[in-house]
């Protein structure tokens, strides 16, 4: 790393907020891809202006840079560019103002999502975003990866709930995007823009989040399906009918028969399928709802409907999605994990088609995910010290990736593309397309620092 260029940074940031030493810097060269590059330096600003000076300072020095929240992104986004800089916004925590009577609440990128559902629930309100990871994800990772969670089949995406920005581009340049209104046509959407292009034309040191009153009630319901065209149907009927769910979550076969060990919840034998569906609103609204949702899952495979009668049984039945997790990491701690959209009606398609690919390839695949919007999680189980399967994972992935678009859909709901996929994405948007994003991409970051080599095939 330049000298000069790591004494000009000591000049406006402290020791604490400054790391060189390689052995220091090591960590936050990862992201939860599992992928690594070696920072040069480490930055820790606390404030837009500190930002602004680092990001004016690495275009000075042509120093390219990777913002970071917590790392809990699964794509490479936030891998280190070797001897790059990486700017971590975990100082940058602070929740600046919180409206209620507008119904917004204006945070900085290192705030926790927990943090921010905490606050917002302390005055009767949520932000929608709910990604798995909520307890340790920033609210500048949700947005620079547009990472949603179950929430998104009613409440939308960070998309659908960010009024505005305010963030510096790649070229060093303060800009503030959107409105504190809940409607606003002047000028380009660049709020909209910003979000989900994963640190690569700005980084965002504010945002301003437009909060949802808390529902009155909720309610709970597992449904299990003999088939996954049963479920499939059902997810359509569901998605139909007038009462929207909050949740409408999905696991198949091979899902449901891995958890059975970690979860205390009786699941028939012959279970294919599983929805875990939940409807929010007024209580007294919530019998017709279920009866809704009840009256749409009657299909030929139905084997049970099951509404939890208290918190503890809410708990039991999402036991057995929340047990997903430690069983896919005790199975394959080193899995590929995809997260593919296509149209509801296409899902029994995509999951059959996975069927045969981990028949052909010798691996085994798991498939949950957000149904109510065709979200679906792949999971390839294969092992890296299997020679066989290592060889055949990435030959596997490829044609799951040509089956998804086959079938309409797209490479990634919420995780983004950062290293994962970038090799992809040109089956997916034609050239044209491809040219007006590098062109955008230019127009922001014309010395190409922020998050270079990522995105876009080299």
């Amino acid at each position: 790393m330049n000298t000069d260029f790591l004494q000009a940074l000591g000049k406006f940031l402290s020791n604490e907020q400054l790391l060189s030493k390689p052995d220091e810097c090591w960590a936050y060269g990862y992201d939860n891809s599992r992928r690594h590059g070696q920072p040069g330096v480490v930055v820790f600003p606390s404030s837009h202006a500190q930002v602004l000076q680092i990001v004016q300072l690495c275009n000075q020095y042509k120093v390219p840079i990777v913002p970071r929240g917590r790392g809990t992104g699964t794509v490479g986004a936030a891998v280190a560019i070797e001897n790059g800089l990486v700017l971590s916004t975990e100082r940058m925590n602070r929740i600046i103002r919180t409206d209620t009577a507008n119904r917004y609440m204006i945070v900085e990128p290192g705030v926790l999502n927990q943090t921010v559902q905490d606050q917002a629930a302390d005055h009767g309100f949520f932000w929608p975003p709910d990604p798995s990871s909520a307890a340790f994800c920033t609210i500048g990772g949700n947005l620079a990866y547009n990472a949603a969670g179950p929430r998104a089949v009613k409440y939308g995406t960070p998309r659908e709930n960010v009024l505005g920005l305010r963030a510096i581009t790649g070229d060093g340049k303060e800009i503030k995007t959107g409105v504190l209104t809940t409607k606003g046509v002047v000028g380009y959407d660049l709020t909209r823009l910003l979000i989900g292009s994963e640190g690569s034309l700005a980084i965002i040191t504010e945002a301003t989040l437009k909060l949802t009153p808390l529902p009155e009630a909720k309610r709970t319901i597992q449904i299990i399906y003999a088939d996954i065209e049963s479920a499939t149907q059902a997810v359509a009927s569901i998605m139909q009918q007038s009462v929207v769910p909050c949740a409408l979550e999905f696991i198949d076969g091979a899902a449901i028969n891995m958890v059975r060990e970690y979860s205390s919840v009786d699941l028939p034998e012959q279970a294919g399928a599983m929805l875990m569906v939940e409807v929010d609103g007024q209580e007294a609204s919530l019998n017709s709802a279920t009866a809704s949702i009840e009256k749409a899952a009657q299909q030929s495979g139905l084997l049970s409907f099951q509404v939890a009668a208290s918190q503890q049984a809410v708990n039991a039945l999402w036991e057995t999605r929340k047990a997903l997790s430690p069983a896919l990491r005790n199975v394959a701690p080193k899995k590929l994990n995809e997260d593919v959209v296509v149209p509801i009606t296409n899902i029994p398609r995509l999951i059959h088609g996975l069927e045969e690919l981990s028949s052909r390839y010798g691996i085994p695949i798991v498939n949950f995910g957000h149904a109510g919007n065709g979200n679906i999680h792949v999971n390839l189980l294969f092992d890296p010290d299997n020679e066989a399967q290592a060889a055949n994972a990435h030959t596997c992935l490829d044609e799951m990736f040509t089956l998804v678009l086959a079938l309409d859909g797209t490479l990634s709901g919420e995780h983004g593309v950062g290293l994962e996929k970038q090799n992809y994405i040109g089956r997916e948007l034609d050239p044209v397309a491809m040219g007006l994003m590098r062109n955008i991409k230019l127009v922001f970051d014309p010395n190409n620092i922020l998050n270079p080599d990522k995105s876009f095939p080299g």
